[in-house]
């Protein structure tokens, strides 16, 4: 198995939510984690309605993350509509 998959099974087999904080504080940085954090939160502002140049302006972010961010959420079918749609309720 890669190390990619392998991390993405461990990753899936994580279900305490404290635990999942402290492998992600072991693995990354805090500006891999605040980065993380900051595409996920551009992500939900674009399923809001907010525009790319006001999501660029508070998170200050280039508008090419953004862009990536919004072709995915045009696809019904994405893993991370699905999940975005499902915290949201």
């Amino acid at each position: 198995m890669d190390d990619l998959s392998e991390v993405i099974r461990v990753f899936s087999e994580i279900t305490d939510p404290e635990k999942m904080k402290a492998l992600f504080e072991e693995l990354f940085t805090e500006a891999e984690r605040r980065d993380l954090a900051s595409r996920w939160g551009l992500m939900k502002d674009l399923k809001s309605g907010m525009s790319q140049r006001k999501i660029a302006k508070k998170r200050k972010i280039s508008l090419c993350k953004i862009t990536r961010g919004s072709r995915i959420l045009k696809n019904p079918e994405s893993i991370s509509n699905q999940l975005i749609e499902a915290v949201s309720r």
